[in-house]
């Protein structure tokens, strides 16, 4: 077969595949960053629109006289929900990428970090700073 390479002893593998064979894994480490963005993406939304939530009634609230009916959820708890779910869900996100990382590692080839697994840290650093802004009232 015109494609088939042996790897030598003592390298990295990388260097022996076809280039079909590369370009694949290529395209499998591109698809785990882009599903990793959509994560980091809907993890922003839920976080922002959670704390928005929060900080707006909390604003509209202090504008007026009479204290507010107890209701089964208010804003502050319903904004806790959206922020832990999309905290929760960058979390499994970045679990996930990383599996997908060490995978590639234990098979040979090289798994580079990349700028989305940094850009993920941050976001989840912002929800964390989100949280305990709406747990502690700051």
């Amino acid at each position: 077969m015109a494609n088939e390479t042996k790897t030598a002893p003592g390298s990295s593998g990388r260097e022996a595949l076809p280039v079909e064979t590369r370009l694949s894994f290529e395209r499998t480490k591109l698809s785990h960053e882009r599903t990793l963005m959509s994560w980091m993406r809907t993890a922003t939304s839920l976080i922002t629109f959670g704390f928005t939530i929060y900080k707006f009634f909390e604003l509209e609230l202090g504008r007026k006289s009479a204290p507010p009916a107890r209701q089964r959820i208010d804003a502050r708890e319903f904004a806790m929900v959206m922020i832990g779910i999309g905290l929760f869900g960058l979390l499994l996100a970045a679990v996930q990428n990383w599996q997908h990382r060490r995978y590639v590692r234990a098979m040979g080839l090289p798994a580079e970090y990349s700028f989305t697994t940094l850009a993920a840290l941050l976001i989840g650093g912002l929800g964390i700073l989100a949280m305990l802004s709406t747990i502690f009232r700051w």
